[in-house]
């Protein structure tokens, strides 16, 4: 039942004035670059520090594309790309299921396929070391198995070779009990490193080194990572609410809460009992005025939009209405628009401890998006649409078009199912290109993020590697 709260608060709709993207595809704006990161685009998981999954980069286009794999026999969720224009890939090997860095030169230096260097870490948890970024010196910032905060460089010796090495590291193992991992990770505007534990710790380190922790409240989880906004705000979603914290004298201090409704148990196709979204800030001003995420309400979901700093439910609207009633994955958002992909059903190998069981076990993977404006009176749907996205869809800006696997076969999942390379008008919901992909099983996405690189190409994570679409 939808807390009497929200249902208040979603009648207060004063909104910030600003135009909506035009039938041209103009989208606006991105908030500012964080200086702490790496180029814009490639320095996360989803793009940048606001997890916006937008990206000011042009991709492939909606031509005949060529591809290329690379077989590291590790599943590759966070591919990234530093201002020299390499690609350090966080993955996890198939063989005991350490996590391990590659070194790829996606333009050359190195047959198609090869890593440069590679280096394991200590192994956490399932989600534990999942997300991490490239800071501005385009070192790997991550915290490993060992509750330990490292960043990893890349360098090239005298007979040039390659080689990952700790760079810093940062014991944070006074502030982490044994037995909890990090699963979110992003740096403020300020330097300061934050981060949450899936036991819904909350913490920030310091450019001294000094680390400092708040406690969620008990039972809620953190299972997705976290963002940040330029006016210092932190976003982390557990399992039954969103917050938003900051920096005060030198420790996390939180500014609001809201509960949402988080249904009656995990649905098929999500890893965690409650929303399946980072959240993402977007909005028509300064790029972060809002923030949103996607319930788990039991049926029909629902985006969830909250003004920046206040907390104000800005406005609520049902979901995927078409598809399957659920999410995983974080929306796009940009400018008034937000854009959500269905991952209700997906087939995943695995889940993380205590995720609950699924209600019900097993369901088809149907599919489905939908794209919600904002603006002055509230919330509405723009279009919905059917497309199975098998991975984190991702706006290129330039090219007015979102990017994404698709996955081809009935809905009742099979490992015979292929894949798709697909191109989607961000203002209708049409497909405009999908380009059949090699492989089956070993190739599935698994509702990865993609990397939209600076040359142009697509980087896609699968359970065995990494394909190169250009």
């Amino acid at each position: 039942m939808r807390s009497p709260l929200i249902l208040l608060a979603a009648c207060a709709l004063a909104l910030v004035p600003a135009s909506t993207a035009d039938a041209a595809g103009q989208w606006g704006p991105l908030a500012p670059p964080n200086p702490h990161l790496g180029p814009l685009g490639t320095a996360t998981m989803h793009g940048d520090a606001g997890s916006s999954d937008a990206t000011p980069l042009a991709g492939p286009g909606p031509g005949n594309v060529s591809v290329g794999v690379y077989p590291l026999a590790a599943a590759c969720p966070t591919l990234l790309q530093g201002s020299d224009g390499l690609v350090v890939a966080l993955c996890t090997a198939i063989a005991g299921q350490a996590p391990v860095l590659h070194l790829l030169d996606p333009a050359g230096g190195a047959p198609l396929g090869t890593s440069l260097a590679s280096l394991t870490l200590a192994k956490g948890s399932l989600l534990g070391g999942v997300y991490a970024y490239l800071d501005n010196a385009d070192r790997l910032v991550v915290v490993d198995g060992n509750r330990t905060l490292l960043r990893v460089a890349h360098t090239r010796d005298a007979a040039g070779g390659w080689r990952l090495a700790v760079e810093s590291s940062t014991d944070l193992s006074s502030a982490i009990p044994v037995g909890d991992n990090v699963t979110g990770l992003v740096p403020d505007w300020s330097g300061n490193v934050w981060f949450a534990t899936g036991k819904g710790l909350v913490g920030l380190v310091a450019p001294t080194g000094r680390a400092a922790v708040v406690a969620l409240p008990a039972g809620e989880q953190v299972a997705n990572s976290i963002s940040a906004a330029p006016s210092g705000r932190i976003a982390v979603a557990t399992t039954h609410a969103l917050y938003e914290l900051r920096a005060a004298a030198g420790r996390p201090e939180v500014l609001w809460r809201a509960a949402y409704d988080r249904g009656r148990a995990r649905k098929p196709g999500q890893l965690s009992w409650g929303t399946g979204s980072t959240p993402t800030y977007f909005g028509p001003n300064t790029g972060a005025d809002f923030l949103t995420i996607v319930d788990n309400a039991d049926g029909r979901v629902n985006a969830l939009v909250f003004r920046s700093g206040s907390g104000q439910l800005v406005c609520t609207q049902p979901v995927l209405t078409k598809g399957g009633a659920g999410s995983e994955n974080s929306p796009i958002g940009i400018g008034r628009s937000l854009f959500v992909a269905s991952t209700f059903g997906y087939p995943y190998p695995a889940v993380p401890e205590g995720a609950g069981q699924a209600v019900p076990a097993t369901a088809p993977f149907i599919g489905g998006m939908t794209r919600v404006d904002v603006d002055d009176a509230g919330c509405h749907t723009v279009w919905e649409n059917t497309v199975r996205s098998a991975a984190v869809p991702h706006l290129s800006t330039v090219d007015s078009a979102i990017y994404t696997v698709t996955r081809i076969g009935l809905d009742t999942t099979t490992p015979l199912d292929g894949y798709a390379f697909t191109v989607i008008d961000p203002d209708t919901g049409s497909v405009t290109s999908s380009r059949p992909l090699p492989g089956t099983a070993v190739d599935d996405p698994l509702q990865t993020s993609p990397l939209v690189t600076h040359g142009g190409e697509v980087l896609q994570g699968t359970i065995t590697g990494i394909l190169r679409i250009r």
